[in-house]
């Protein structure tokens, strides 16, 4: 059975991710308040990040950037997506 926590992202209860999906404290925080549904929604968000930016996660300074943005996905004010970003009509 899957651990249950209040999800940020969601604003409702759901199951949480089975082990902390980023390292360090920022991934122990994601663990503890972030649902599998949540880190799903910021695995889209990611790609559409590094796509329109264009950046290379072996980059330090690019990780930085996606590590900020991260944080203000899940924590802060909504990240927000690139100038210019169109979402996909389906």
């Amino acid at each position: 059975m899957a651990r249950k926590i209040y999800c940020v992202v969601l604003n409702k209860e759901a199951d949480g991710l089975p082990a902390p999906p980023y390292p360090g404290e920022l991934g122990k925080r994601i663990y503890q308040k972030v649902s599998a549904e949540g880190w799903k929604l910021w695995l889209r968000q990611q790609t559409r990040i590094i796509n329109e930016y264009r950046l290379n996660a072996i980059n330090p300074e690019h990780r930085k950037i996606l590590e900020q943005e991260m944080e203000r996905f899940f924590f802060g004010e909504d990240s927000q997506p690139p100038p210019g970003f169109t979402p996909e009509r389906n």
